[in-house]
């Protein structure tokens, strides 16, 4: 007989067990989301889950000077970030797929913690799982943390994963 915590018997419940059917996981193609990615995969394996993989383009811009914006030169800029991206969404989406899990790929934009919680949101996701950098004082102070705005905005729980050793 099972017993909980205060030393009461725990009642067979009946809940219906939770199913985690799909898992979003944000990318930014870092070492850091690349570590989150396989916490999702030892997930949803054993649940027949699908990883749902999101690339957010940022409405920032990338550095560019503001002379260039809306040139020529700023317009193929961001047309290639966008191939490179989708090319290595693609390669994501097949590595995973040749493991025998299910996979989509969704490249889309705006502010990646506003995207990602919409995505989840829209479809009807059961887990985020993501990178955390894991920034502290004056560089969480001006980058400000995804995650943690995923976190409290997310329609689902998350699972923030703290990048490996020196990332």
């Amino acid at each position: 007989m099972a017993i909980d915590i205060s030393g009461m018997p725990l009642k067979a419940s009946t809940e219906k067990p939770m199913k985690i059917g799909t898992i979003v996981v944000p990318t930014d193609f870092s070492e850091s989301a690349r570590h989150a990615l396989d916490y999702a995969i030892r997930f949803a394996k054993p649940l027949d889950a699908e990883i749902v993989l999101v690339f957010v383009e940022g409405i920032f811009t990338y550095g560019v000077s503001g002379d260039l914006m809306g040139t020529a030169a700023a317009v193929r800029f961001f047309e290639e970030q966008r191939r490179l991206a989708n090319r290595q969404l693609a390669r994501l989406q097949s590595r995973i797929e040749k493991r025998g899990l299910r996979c989509r790929a969704i490249f889309t934009k705006g502010i990646p913690s506003q995207a990602i919680g919409e995505t989840a949101r829209r479809l009807g996701a059961d887990l985020i799982v993501m990178s955390t950098h894991g920034r502290t004082g004056l560089s969480h102070l001006v980058m400000g943390s995804v995650a943690e705005k995923v976190v409290r905005s997310a329609p689902c729980p998350v699972l923030t994963v703290r990048g490996p050793r020196g990332s």
